[in-house]
Order: structure tokens, then sequence, then C-alpha cells
């Protein structure tokens, strides 16, 4: 055999595991279950929340952006109008 089989069968022998393995084991099965930070959640809900502020903040400025331009087109359909009135009269 060479010397990596040899490394390897050593590696992958058989061992008996230490006195104490299986306390050590139920010891750690025992601790709690890793918990989510309340402070990472909060913060998450903080970004959404932000995140939700902004993106309605625009869609309430695009609404106001088209409304005014609609307003615009009305106005000027109407000065339209009337500017043909007035030079009709003044002829």
């Amino acid at each position: 055999m060479d010397w990596l089989e040899q490394e390897l069968k050593g590696a992958l022998a058989r061992k008996e595991p230490p006195a104490d393995f299986a306390a050590r084991v139920m010891r750690k099965a025992e601790r709690p279950v890793y918990r989510f930070p309340r402070w990472l959640a909060a913060a998450a809900a903080v970004v959404v929340l932000a995140g939700a502020g902004l993106g309605y903040r625009q869609y309430r400025g695009e609404l106001a952006k088209e409304q005014v331009m609609q307003a615009f087109e009305i106005a000027s359909v109407k000065v339209n109008r009337i500017q043909t009135e007035v030079r009709e009269v003044g002829k």
C-alpha cells in the first residue's frame, strides 16, 4: 500500500467514542433552538415600512402629475377656443 491508502485507512478506522460522548450529545440536544434576534426583525420591519412609504409617496406624486397635466390640457383647449372667438370678433 502507498502512503495515501495507509493515511485513509487510519483516518477511517473504527474508533470507540469517548466515555462522556452520550452525555455531551444529550446536553447539546437539550439546548434551546437558535432564535431570530428581535432587533433584526424590527429593523427589517422598519426597512419594509420605509420602502412602502416611499413607494406610496412616489405613486401619489405620479398621480398628482397626471392630474396637473390633464388640467393644463383642459385649460389649453379652453384658451385656444377663447382666442379663436376673440380673433373672429376682431375681424
